[in-house]
Parts: C-alpha cells; structure tokens; sequence
C-alpha cells in the first residue's frame, strides 16, 4: 500500500479500507467479538475521536505508530468513534479520510492498534438517523463520499461496511489486578435482561447489528449503566475495570463508581490514558492517570 493514501482515488481508499478490515479479522489478537492482550507493556487508552487529526496525530506519536508503518509499534492504542466531526465543508463531511487512514494503520500495526466499534460507524453501515451537535451526521458524511467519488460510491461504501463490520467490540487486557475492558460504551441497566452477555466470547453475527435488539448494538448505544449493572458486568466478564466513551465528559474525563471511566478525545479538553500493564491502577484511581492531549 502507498503512502500517503489518496483519499481522491477510489482504488487506493478502497484498498486501505478492505486492508485494515482483514487485518482486524486476521489479527492474532482478534479472539471472537474482540481483541484481546496481555501484560507486560503499555496502553494508550482513548475516547471518542470524532475525525480530529491533531488529536489522532498526538496518539500516534505517544504509541509510537508512523501512517506507513515503518517502525515497530511503542505501545498498544484504542481508537474509536472515528468518523462525524464537526469541521464540514459546504455541508459535507469528509471523515471517511480519517477512517482510511486508521484502516491502513491498522494493516501496518494489526497486533497494537485496536479499532473498536462505535455507534457513529454502525449508524454509517445502516444509514440510520443520527443527529450530533445539530447535524444529521450519516447525511453529511454520504453527502462527502457522493461527492469525491461520484460513480465509485458504491464500491466505496461496501468498504466501509466491511470495515465497520469487522471491528472488535472491545479490547480485554490481562494483568496481575484483574482484566481490564476498553470498549466504546456498554449497555444500559434497562437493556441487560434482553442483552447476550456471551457476546465477548464468540464471533459475532448478523443478528448482533440490528437496531435496538443486537447485542452489538445495545452495547455500543448504552448509557446510564449504573453500579449494579457495573458489578453484574464484572462478574460475567471477569473484569475490574472498564475504559468507556460514548458519553458527554466536558472535562475529559468522568469516574462512574465503582469501576468505569469515561474518556473524550475529541475536543479542547479531550485526554488519554496511559495504563503501565505491569502496574495497572485500582479503578478509583484511574482517573488521575489521565492526560490532556493538548498543550503538551
């Protein structure tokens, strides 16, 4: 694959795409619905990104990923909530060049970098409406394809399905305190009574994308989890800490106790996590590891 890409040409944007879609599928980190790793070493755990290059550039420096691939990888890094940002043109938003770009990393670093699934993607592979910030994002972000790729839109569109489709739930990370869970959301305390908690054991199907019944997709829209949804989650999963995004942290950052933290990436404020996976932090004190991704 050529770098840079040319996020005017159909061939090469297309090959990124289906590129980083076999990579997540053929990763020997992949294991079922997710992606899973061990201690020792170095995570950079994210929120939502909603296409900020400065951002998405910041990350990759910290990891120690070049688009290209042409070194190893520092450290593991999460991505997800890739695309609908909020610099449009005419009306147009063009996003689908930060997906191909996270697509062709993700072919380059297929065992560090972990694409996970966000509800912004599914909405794009439905075409469901979504709104964000007053914009009807899937609108905008077809409108942008429509309009570099013309003819080839189809063919651009299956590629991002394909893509889209082939990302992890999450990320399970084995250390000496407990598993930790990097995922984009997870599901509401309303919804846990229909949700397949064996989802992060299997492969995922057809049935896990639909509209407010999959299990995929319950996840992935969950809000309001509370602390007994929380523990019954750790129970089932075995996990002790979870590593969210999908809500609103005007700061950056937010704890929901007894064990998630919430992380935005995407604007002024947005942070990261850095996790020492040989010294992994107990849940309540997560949130002073987190740093800003701007002035620094």
């Amino acid at each position: 694959m050529h770098w840079p890409l040319n996020m005017t040409d159909a061939d090469s944007v297309e090959a990124a795409l289906l590129a980083g879609a076999q990579a997540n599928v053929d990763a020997a980190c992949r294991r079922g619905s997710i992606d899973f790793i061990e201690a020792p070493g170095l995570l950079i755990a994210t929120g939502d990104l909603h296409d900020n290059p400065d951002h998405y550039a910041r990350l990759l420096e910290l990891a120690g990923m070049h688009e290209g691939g042409s070194t190893p990888a520092a450290a593991h890094l999460t991505v997800h909530e890739i695309i609908h940002g909020d610099r449009l043109i005419n009306g147009m938003d063009l996003s689908y060049r930060m997906l191909a770009r996270v697509a062709a990393l993700k072919a380059a670093y297929p065992e560090h970098l972990h694409v996970l699934l966000g509800n912004h993607e599914l909405a794009q592979m439905h075409k469901s409406g979504i709104i964000k910030d007053g914009v009807r994002s899937v609108e905008a972000f077809d409108l942008g394809v429509e309009y570099v790729f013309g003819g080839d839109t189809d063919r651009i569109e299956a590629a991002i399905n394909a893509f889209v489709r082939s990302m992890p739930l999450a990320l399970k990370v084995h250390t000496a305190r407990g598993d930790i869970l990097c995922a984009h959301s997870l599901p509401p305390a309303a919804s846990m009574a229909r949700f397949d908690t064996s989802i992060l054991s299997r492969d995922l199907t057809d049935d896990d994308y639909t509209p407010r019944q999959g299990a995929a997709h319950l996840m992935v829209w969950g809000r309001g989890y509370d602390a007994e949804g929380l523990e019954d989650l750790v129970e089932r999963w075995g996990v002790y800490l979870f590593v969210l995004g999908h809500e609103k942290a005007p700061e950056g950052s937010k704890f929901v106790p007894p064990n998630a933290l919430i992380l935005n990436s995407d604007h002024d404020k947005g942070v990261y996590l850095p996790l020492n996976l040989d010294e992994p932090p107990r849940p309540e004190d997560a949130a002073k590891l987190v740093k800003p991704l701007r002035g620094v």
